[in-house]
Protein backbone atom coordinates (compact mmCIF):
# COMPACT_ATOMS: atom_id res chain seq x y z
CA UNK A 1 0.00 0.00 0.00
CA UNK A 2 1.28 3.34 -1.00
CA UNK A 3 2.77 5.05 2.03
CA UNK A 4 0.23 8.00 3.37
CA UNK A 5 -2.25 6.66 1.40
CA UNK A 6 -5.77 5.65 3.90
CA UNK A 7 -6.76 2.20 4.49
CA UNK A 8 -9.29 0.23 2.32
CA UNK A 9 -10.20 -2.26 4.88
CA UNK A 10 -11.43 -2.46 9.25
CA UNK A 11 -8.38 -2.45 11.31
CA UNK A 12 -7.99 -3.47 15.17
CA UNK A 13 -5.71 -2.50 17.59
CA UNK A 14 -4.44 -5.43 19.45
CA UNK A 15 -1.99 -6.65 22.25
CA UNK A 16 0.02 -10.09 21.35
CA UNK A 17 0.44 -12.34 23.76
CA UNK A 18 4.02 -14.44 23.93
CA UNK A 19 2.14 -17.08 23.23
CA UNK A 20 0.52 -15.73 19.95
CA UNK A 21 -2.86 -14.93 21.53
CA UNK A 22 -4.35 -11.52 20.78
CA UNK A 23 -6.60 -9.27 22.59
CA UNK A 24 -8.81 -6.60 21.67
CA UNK A 25 -7.74 -2.66 22.55
CA UNK A 26 -10.34 -0.71 20.91
CA UNK A 27 -11.60 -1.03 16.94
CA UNK A 28 -11.03 2.22 15.12
CA UNK A 29 -13.26 3.89 12.67
CA UNK A 30 -14.71 1.93 9.77
CA UNK A 31 -12.51 2.13 6.46
CA UNK A 32 -15.41 3.35 5.02
CA UNK A 33 -16.33 6.17 6.90
CA UNK A 34 -11.90 7.10 7.46
CA UNK A 35 -11.98 9.90 4.89
CA UNK A 36 -15.15 11.43 6.18
CA UNK A 37 -13.99 11.41 9.77
CA UNK A 38 -10.50 12.66 9.12
CA UNK A 39 -12.38 15.77 7.40
CA UNK A 40 -14.27 16.22 9.94
CA UNK A 41 -11.41 16.08 12.66
CA UNK A 42 -9.21 18.44 10.86
CA UNK A 43 -12.22 21.17 10.42
CA UNK A 44 -13.52 21.15 13.93
CA UNK A 45 -9.83 21.28 15.16
CA UNK A 46 -9.61 24.34 13.20
CA UNK A 47 -12.53 25.73 14.34
CA UNK A 48 -11.54 24.99 17.78
CA UNK A 49 -8.33 26.82 17.51
CA UNK A 50 -9.75 29.45 15.77
CA UNK A 51 -12.28 30.26 18.35
CA UNK A 52 -9.57 30.23 21.16
CA UNK A 53 -11.47 28.71 23.90
CA UNK A 54 -9.74 26.12 24.87
CA UNK A 55 -5.97 25.67 25.92
CA UNK A 56 -3.99 24.81 22.14
CA UNK A 57 -2.37 22.28 24.04
CA UNK A 58 -5.48 20.69 25.27
CA UNK A 59 -6.78 20.62 21.74
CA UNK A 60 -3.53 19.46 20.37
CA UNK A 61 -4.30 15.97 22.59
CA UNK A 62 -7.81 15.96 21.64
CA UNK A 63 -6.56 16.04 18.19
CA UNK A 64 -3.79 13.35 18.21
CA UNK A 65 -6.25 11.02 20.65
CA UNK A 66 -9.39 11.51 18.06
CA UNK A 67 -6.52 10.37 15.21
CA UNK A 68 -4.94 7.42 16.94
CA UNK A 69 -8.75 6.32 17.00
CA UNK A 70 -9.74 6.92 13.75
CA UNK A 71 -6.77 4.65 12.89
CA UNK A 72 -6.56 5.99 9.45
CA UNK A 73 -3.52 4.09 8.10
CA UNK A 74 -2.81 0.71 7.72
CA UNK A 75 0.53 0.85 9.76
CA UNK A 76 2.48 3.96 11.00
CA UNK A 77 -0.60 5.32 12.58
CA UNK A 78 1.23 6.15 15.84
CA UNK A 79 4.59 7.10 14.04
CA UNK A 80 2.02 9.84 12.57
CA UNK A 81 0.31 10.85 15.06
CA UNK A 82 4.08 11.32 17.30
CA UNK A 83 5.57 13.52 14.48
CA UNK A 84 1.75 15.69 14.11
CA UNK A 85 2.14 15.96 17.99
CA UNK A 86 5.58 17.82 17.47
CA UNK A 87 4.44 19.65 14.87
CA UNK A 88 1.26 20.53 16.17
CA UNK A 89 3.04 21.70 19.38
CA UNK A 90 5.05 23.77 17.73
CA UNK A 91 2.98 25.95 15.59
CA UNK A 92 1.28 26.66 19.01
CA UNK A 93 4.85 28.06 20.52
CA UNK A 94 5.66 24.93 22.43
CA UNK A 95 9.14 24.21 20.85
CA UNK A 96 10.67 21.86 24.02
CA UNK A 97 10.41 18.78 20.94
CA UNK A 98 13.32 21.08 19.05
CA UNK A 99 15.55 20.03 22.47
CA UNK A 100 13.75 17.08 24.16
CA UNK A 101 12.69 13.87 22.11
CA UNK A 102 8.89 13.83 22.86
CA UNK A 103 8.85 10.30 21.00
CA UNK A 104 11.54 9.08 23.12
CA UNK A 105 10.08 10.36 26.34
CA UNK A 106 6.89 8.72 24.71
CA UNK A 107 8.82 4.96 24.16
CA UNK A 108 9.79 5.24 27.36
CA UNK A 109 6.69 5.65 28.88
CA UNK A 110 4.57 3.28 26.79
CA UNK A 111 2.81 0.77 29.29
CA UNK A 112 1.29 4.39 30.34
CA UNK A 113 0.41 5.62 26.88
CA UNK A 114 -0.93 2.35 26.17
CA UNK A 115 -3.30 2.70 29.65
CA UNK A 116 -4.45 5.97 28.99
CA UNK A 117 -5.49 5.44 25.41
CA UNK A 118 -7.18 2.38 25.84
CA UNK A 119 -8.94 4.42 29.03
CA UNK A 120 -9.91 7.21 26.76
CA UNK A 121 -11.29 5.11 24.03
CA UNK A 122 -14.10 3.54 26.21
CA UNK A 123 -17.15 5.08 24.22
CA UNK A 124 -15.60 6.95 21.62
CA UNK A 125 -17.65 6.37 19.11
CA UNK A 126 -20.85 6.71 21.38
CA UNK A 127 -19.66 10.42 21.93
CA UNK A 128 -19.47 9.37 25.90
CA UNK A 129 -15.49 8.58 26.25
CA UNK A 130 -13.55 10.71 28.68
CA UNK A 131 -10.38 11.94 27.22
CA UNK A 132 -9.11 12.96 30.58
CA UNK A 133 -6.57 10.05 31.28
CA UNK A 134 -5.45 10.93 27.32
CA UNK A 135 -4.94 13.88 27.93
CA UNK A 136 -3.08 13.82 31.52
CA UNK A 137 -0.99 11.23 30.29
CA UNK A 138 -0.50 13.96 27.07
CA UNK A 139 0.58 16.81 29.22
CA UNK A 140 2.65 15.05 31.49
CA UNK A 141 4.60 13.98 28.84
CA UNK A 142 5.37 17.61 27.96
CA UNK A 143 5.71 19.01 31.65
CA UNK A 144 8.40 16.17 31.95
CA UNK A 145 10.03 17.37 28.62
CA UNK A 146 10.55 20.73 29.54
CA UNK A 147 11.91 19.75 32.97
CA UNK A 148 14.36 17.93 31.22
CA UNK A 149 15.11 20.61 28.97
CA UNK A 150 15.50 23.10 32.09
CA UNK A 151 17.72 20.70 33.74
CA UNK A 152 19.73 20.33 30.94
CA UNK A 153 19.71 23.94 30.61
CA UNK A 154 21.08 24.79 33.93
CA UNK A 155 24.08 21.96 33.49
CA UNK A 156 27.46 22.78 33.49
CA UNK A 157 28.60 22.48 29.83
CA UNK A 158 32.20 21.43 30.86
CA UNK A 159 32.00 18.22 30.90
CA UNK A 160 32.48 15.75 27.93
CA UNK A 161 34.09 17.01 24.51
CA UNK A 162 32.03 18.43 21.87
CA UNK A 163 31.29 15.36 19.72
CA UNK A 164 30.71 13.81 22.72
CA UNK A 165 27.71 16.14 23.33
CA UNK A 166 26.83 16.30 19.68
CA UNK A 167 26.43 11.83 19.61
CA UNK A 168 24.58 12.52 23.05
CA UNK A 169 22.20 14.46 21.81
CA UNK A 170 21.51 12.73 18.95
CA UNK A 171 21.40 9.20 20.50
CA UNK A 172 19.27 10.21 23.77
CA UNK A 173 17.27 13.31 23.15
CA UNK A 174 16.76 14.18 19.43
CA UNK A 175 13.76 13.30 17.40
CA UNK A 176 14.07 10.06 15.48
CA UNK A 177 14.34 12.01 12.02
CA UNK A 178 16.23 15.70 12.33
CA UNK A 179 18.32 18.34 10.13
CA UNK A 180 21.61 19.84 10.87
CA UNK A 181 19.64 23.46 11.77
CA UNK A 182 18.39 21.66 14.82
CA UNK A 183 21.50 20.18 16.15
CA UNK A 184 22.99 23.50 15.66
CA UNK A 185 20.44 25.20 18.22
CA UNK A 186 20.34 22.07 20.66
CA UNK A 187 24.44 22.15 20.92
CA UNK A 188 25.40 26.15 20.78
CA UNK A 189 28.67 26.29 20.79
CA UNK A 190 30.15 23.44 17.76
CA UNK A 191 30.92 23.99 14.83
CA UNK A 192 28.88 22.31 11.49
CA UNK A 193 32.53 20.59 11.15
CA UNK A 194 31.99 18.90 14.47
CA UNK A 195 28.29 17.78 14.01
CA UNK A 196 29.30 16.50 10.52
CA UNK A 197 32.10 14.41 12.00
CA UNK A 198 29.59 12.93 14.60
CA UNK A 199 27.00 12.35 12.06
CA UNK A 200 28.92 10.66 9.64
CA UNK A 201 30.67 8.08 12.64
CA UNK A 202 27.04 7.35 13.42
CA UNK A 203 26.17 6.23 9.72
CA UNK A 204 29.09 4.05 9.70
CA UNK A 205 28.02 2.52 13.06
CA UNK A 206 24.85 2.01 11.37
CA UNK A 207 23.02 4.26 14.07
CA UNK A 208 21.99 7.02 11.85
CA UNK A 209 20.93 7.60 8.04
CA UNK A 210 21.14 10.46 5.69
CA UNK A 211 18.37 11.58 3.80
CA UNK A 212 18.59 13.26 1.07
CA UNK A 213 21.26 16.30 0.50
CA UNK A 214 21.90 20.19 0.98
CA UNK A 215 20.01 22.20 2.77
CA UNK A 216 17.27 20.52 2.74
CA UNK A 217 18.55 16.22 4.32
CA UNK A 218 17.38 14.89 6.91
CA UNK A 219 18.92 12.19 9.45
CA UNK A 220 16.92 9.53 10.99
CA UNK A 221 18.20 7.54 13.83
CA UNK A 222 17.81 3.75 13.40
CA UNK A 223 18.40 2.21 16.60
CA UNK A 224 15.06 3.80 18.16
CA UNK A 225 12.78 1.52 19.65
CA UNK A 226 9.46 1.67 17.65
CA UNK A 227 6.08 0.79 18.70
CA UNK A 228 2.51 0.86 17.59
Amino acid sequence: MPGGALKTADNLVVDRSPDGSTTVRFKPVSAANTPLAIDDLIERYEHAVAAGGHHPVLLSGLFILDLLVIHPFEDGNGRVARLLTGAMLSDHGYTVGRYVSLEQAIAESADAYYQALLDSTHGWQEGIADPWPWLGYFTGVIADAYAVFANRAAAPRTSGTKQQRVREHILRHAPTTFRLAELRTAVPGVSDQTIRLVLEQLRKEGKARADGTGRSATWTRTNTAHFE
